[in-house]
């Protein structure tokens, strides 16, 4: 693998509701939506946060995160990682339709103004 590749590539078990992440360092790997999901580190060092969650949680080898939240989660590898994704409700999916809906009612937009953040 090329060592500048920073993009995460996928395997999937022998179980539908889980697969395998390996994250290079410093990739990032989202889930749009966490509920029910649940995300182990196999190997390497992970941060995970959510939005709209002050917490940072960080994962060593053989720890495991479970969200109950209906927020987006973030994996970023803080080395050469290799993550589980389990239990991925149908929730956890993205839905094409709830995006088009987002960028109409987006928080991030000041609608009366035309202005954003950035």
């Amino acid at each position: 693998m090329n060592t500048t590749d920073r993009s995460p590539s996928t395997f999937f078990s022998s179980s539908s509701s889980r697969f395998h992440v390996s994250l290079p360092s410093r990739a990032v790997f989202a889930v749009p939506d966490g509920a029910g999901v649940g995300i182990e580190c196999r190997s390497g060092a992970v941060w995970i946060t959510l939005d709209r969650d002050p917490r940072d949680i960080v994962l060593g080898p053989g720890e495991r995160f479970e969200s109950t939240e209906h927020r987006r989660v973030l994996v970023s590898a803080l080395e050469s990682s290799c993550i589980s994704v389990s239990d991925a409700q149908p929730a956890a999916l993205p839905n094409p339709a709830s995006r088009a809906r987002a960028r109409v009612r987006s928080p991030w937009r000041l609608a009366l103004h035309g202005l954003s953040p950035a």
